[in-house]
């Protein structure tokens, strides 16, 4: 609901009369004796209308029929006062008349809003003097969530009003709730002209949130390129890590979010540890995880490493495994992976078979992806038992790839696959290397199966 809608059956003649500014009407019911203090459906009285419409002379006669100071005061049913009404709309005068009738320049909404952040708010440069004139403080905060004055007019980029805030000593360094500086906030919102105005004031361009994201941060995260470019000339430090993990940077999220020409502009500033360091996470995982090919090609021209360092953030031993969980085909990330030199392994042949992505299973074994001295043997094995319905899109190539079917034969492949699988194993199998413990394993199987994979097994050992 809008509580400013006005309803005529709900309000009283005399605020009917304040809201138009019928200084004759207004008389007639005063000298009746009717009363300024009848409140309508919004908790509005009379002079919440005459602050809000700007009837002055209406204001002054309602103020002399109740000379009480908690009268001007009072407030309506969202906690504003005819002072809140008239500063969100920019009446100079009758601001005027109630500062010197003793109204509170820094009194609140329920919403703890001030009448200085409303003026700021709309834009009324003249009512914001006239406030801090009166006393309004200068600091925040000037609503709920900590927000202030500052904020909002970096915010609205009124260069003008952040230049008197700060020159009637508002703090550039105020945070709100969420540890936010006005500079933040332009940065934020891509607010080039709040964002000049600030640093040329002297405010910290390295300044973090609770979060711990610094301006820089924010500002490529959203995409705001001349902001950047300003946050760098002025010393903003790209390598300043903002998160509670200490591996996400402004190149980060740059490369998440598909902005290329600012992840351009941090690739030179941007210390290369985070490509390699064992405990960080290289930007090509965030232009993956992204689905960003444009910014993982951009990376990998620029010398990052196509491989990277295992990420033990998102849980992935290289870029490629990432790509699977984000349901890439080799068409896009997979191929551009391949063309800066990825190199393959086994990791990847078990996550195209846990996502079934058999036809990149085998563009991998043409790339010619290794088929010895694998060290995940296992983790394949697991991947090649869920999908063992659909062997013959993979294993058959695996096997006329070259692939050793001596290292499938452990006691999860024999005793967990089909028949027909088993049997499809031993057919490309040199019988006479079979170890002891194997033919142990296929004759306990043996025993326990059907006639047709009895009599292999019994060829076989």
């Amino acid at each position: 609901m809008d509580f400013r809608e006005a309803y005529s059956n709900t309000c009283s003649a005399v605020g009917l009369a304040a809201r138009e500014g019928n200084v004759k009407v207004l008389r007639k019911l005063l000298k009746k004796g009717r009363s300024v203090n009848v409140a309508d459906n919004r908790g509005w009285m009379p002079i919440h209308e005459a602050a809000y419409h700007n009837s002055v002379e209406c204001l002054q006669m309602l103020i002399h029929a109740d000379s009480s100071e908690n009268y001007i005061k009072t407030k309506t049913f969202e906690g504003f006062c005819a002072l809140h009404l008239a500063a969100s709309q920019g009446h100079w005068k009758i601001i005027q008349i109630l500062l010197e009738a003793g109204e509170d320049p820094n009194t609140t909404t329920l919403e703890e809003t001030t009448p200085l952040f409303l003026a700021v708010e709309n834009g009324q440069i003249d009512v914001l003097k006239l406030l801090l004139q009166h006393g309004a403080n200068v600091n925040g905060p000037h609503c709920m969530s900590g927000w202030n004055a500052l904020h909002q007019a970096s915010f609205q980029e009124n260069a003008e009003i952040i230049k008197l805030l700060l020159k009637k000593g508002a703090n550039k360094e105020s945070q709100d709730d969420f540890g936010i500086t006005p500079l933040f906030v332009a940065a934020q919102y891509g607010k080039l002209e709040s964002l000049t105005v600030l640093i040329a004031s002297g405010a910290n361009v390295n300044c973090q949130a609770l979060d711990k994201a610094t301006p820089l941060f924010i500002a490529a995260q959203e995409g705001h390129r001349e902001c950047v470019e300003l946050l760098l000339s002025s010393g903003a430090d790209p390598d300043l890590y903002c998160n509670e993990d200490n591996w996400q940077l402004p190149i980060h999220a740059a490369a998440q979010m598909g902005h290329t020409k600012i992840l351009e502009l941090l690739i030179p500033f941007t210390d290369r540890a985070c490509d390699t360091g064992p405990d960080k996470v290289s930007p090509v995982y965030s232009a993956v995880f992204g689905e960003r090919e444009d910014c993982l090609e951009i990376l990998l021209q620029n010398g990052y490493s196509p491989d990277a360092q295992m990420c033990l953030v998102f849980g992935f031993n290289s870029p490629m495994c990432m790509a699977f969980q984000k349901d890439c085909e080799f068409l896009g990330i997979v191929n551009i992976l391949l063309k800066y030199g990825a190199q393959l392994n086994e990791l990847h042949l078990a996550y195209c078979l846990k996502s079934e992505k058999f036809s990149v299973f085998r563009y991998f074994l043409k790339k010619g992806c290794p088929l010895t001295s694998w060290s995940h043997i296992s983790e394949f094995i697991n991947h090649a038992v869920k999908v063992q319905t659909k062997y013959k899109e993979w294993l058959p190539h695996l096997l006329l790839a070259g692939f050793d079917p001596l290292h499938l034969l452990c006691g999860s492949w024999i005793d967990l696959v089909s028949d027909d699988i088993l049997i499809f194993t031993l057919e490309f199998t040199n019988w006479k290397r079979l170890p002891p413990t194997i033919e142990k394993l296929l004759c306990v199987r043996a025993s326990n199966s059907s006639w047709v994979l009895q009599q292999h097994i019994g060829k076989t050992v």
